[in-house]
């Protein structure tokens, strides 16, 4: 329990450490992490994640969107989970960064209907594809030598 404590907090203090580039962040590659590495426990570090985002930014519309797209995302993840090749963990991660707008959309249906939303939706456009930028470059990177990390860490924490 521990390590998805650790886990979580190394995600937010990751993300407040690249805060000054928009939308470029390391969350959506470790989510995918998470969920490739912990399966269902992958939840513990993501939830971890997201209450301390909540502590430090508060509670708002944007916190409902964090409730349920990280879980999209580890979805995904795990449903690809026996995918090897870098490209295809960058063209993930990378997607879901373009759509990231869209998925936190219904939350904008709900509060201000279908005109609020897509305006919304628009606005965001090039923050999206920052988003889908960023996510592509570091998973294409990273996910692999992390991938090797983060299991090689969970099985020596796993045997005791």
């Amino acid at each position: 329990m521990a390590l998805f404590g650790v886990l979580g907090g190394m995600t937010f203090l990751a993300k407040l450490v690249m805060a000054g580039l928009p939308n470029i962040e390391p969350v959506s590659l470790m989510v995918m992490l998470f969920a490739v590495t912990f399966g269902r426990k992958a939840l513990y570090p993501i939830y971890a994640y997201v209450l301390l985002e909540f502590v430090l930014y508060g509670i708002n519309l944007w916190s409902i969107n964090y409730l349920y797209i990280w879980l999209i995302l580890a979805a995904a993840a795990w449903l690809l989970r026996g995918m090897t090749h870098p490209l295809g963990w960058a063209l993930l991660s990378g997607s879901f960064g373009l759509l990231f707008g869209l998925l936190c959309a219904p939350v904008y249906v709900a509060v201000g209907g279908w005109a609020f939303a897509v305006s919304w939706w628009i606005s965001g456009i090039p923050y999206d594809l920052a988003h889908c930028a960023g996510n592509f470059v570091l998973a294409l990177m990273l996910f692999v030598p992390l991938q090797r990390l983060t299991d090689r860490l969970y099985r020596r924490i796993s045997l005791g």
